[in-house]
């Protein structure tokens, strides 16, 4: 018999229930071009509208919900390039108390800004030289906080699960779901949720082309490091997959394709002329997936998480115009 999951459909389900009132449920777009142009009924949960702009919010919120009040009394500390760390710093304000977060220095300048904008302190490091997990668990070790760390968690893994609870609520049975994969939080609880929900869903991945530790990780049957990724899918440039999310995506996830830069810029310039959203790299990639034609097996209702908007105008602009 094989090993029960990390996380299961009823933590999803209890994280769902904690986010009630909290995180927002957020819109599911349609568009007729866009089906017309993929031969497909596309349905887009567009957590670019969630609270600090992506799909972050909620696992992050649903792990420190469940901190002890002594923890909650010394705060909080979490590592990431810039989603989770605006997710935690509001979850901290939310719940009353602080929270200290290491952020790479070339993290986009509007993600830093909107994370000190909660009330969090900065501290940073360089992403290509140093490894932020050690950073991240010494500096939550000295000052006595309790680690909210971005994707390896399985609080933060059920609550990233939400996501797909209200997609598939809404649209009901979809024959493939799509996420983006940077850590593999989304996609994991996603896989958990949407398997749970309808098994013959297929699960789908997409990493940018540079960014590939997944996909190499699932086809050689253990996690593989490779390089920090130079991609503009900043929220997707890690080395390698989460223990624990990856425990749950090999079991779950039925594919990973790749996208490039110029996939992703085109999804973005479609997003935003078309749908009339923003989206930033990493929140566009399964669209560009999609677009590009790299889905196979040609199902028929396809649901997207279009996982974040968090970009200034000057990259936006500089990428859809480029």
């Amino acid at each position: 018999m094989a090993a029960a999951l990390p996380v299961s459909f009823d933590d999803v389900r209890q994280a769902a229930a904690r986010l009630e009132g909290i995180a927002h449920r957020t819109p599911v777009l349609t568009s007729r071009t866009l089906n017309a142009m993929v031969g497909a009924e596309v349905f887009i949960k567009c957590e670019n509208f969630q609270r600090v702009g992506a799909f972050k919010f909620r696992g992050a919120y649903n792990a420190a919900a469940q901190l002890s009040a002594e923890q909650l009394a010394r705060g909080i500390a979490a590592y990431s390039s810039g989603n989770h760390a605006q997710a935690t710093a509001l979850a901290a304000r939310e719940l009353g108390t602080s929270a200290v977060i290491l952020m790479p220095e070339d993290a986009p300048r509007s993600k830093r800004e909107a994370t000190a904008g909660y009330g969090a302190e900065i501290v940073t490091y360089d992403r290509y030289t140093e490894e932020r997990t050690s950073l991240g668990e010494a500096l939550a070790a000295d000052r006595g906080l309790a680690l909210i760390p971005p994707y390896d968690h399985p609080h933060v893994i059920a609550g990233q699960g939400t996501a797909a609870l209200e997609l598939v609520e809404e649209t009901g049975p979809l024959d493939a779901l799509v996420a983006p994969v940077g850590g593999g939080g989304l996609i994991a609880g996603c896989a958990v949720t949407a398997k749970a929900l309808h098994p013959a869903t297929t699960v789908i991945g997409v990493e940018p082309e540079a960014g590939d530790d997944t996909k190499r990780s699932l086809e050689s049957g253990e996690r593989v490091t490779i390089p920090v990724p130079r991609t503009i899918a900043d929220g997707q440039a890690l080395p390698t997959p989460g223990e624990l999310t990856f425990a749950i995506n090999q079991r779950l996830v039925d594919a990973v394709t790749l996208v490039s830069d110029e996939d992703i810029t085109t999804a973005m310039r479609f997003a935003f002329e078309r749908l009339k959203i923003v989206l930033e790299p990493s929140g566009a990639t399964p669209l560009a997936a999609l677009m590009a034609g790299r889905l196979e097996g040609a199902p028929r209702r396809i649901g997207i998480i279009a996982s974040g908007g968090n970009i200034d105008t000057q990259r936006f602009t500089a990428l859809i115009t480029g």
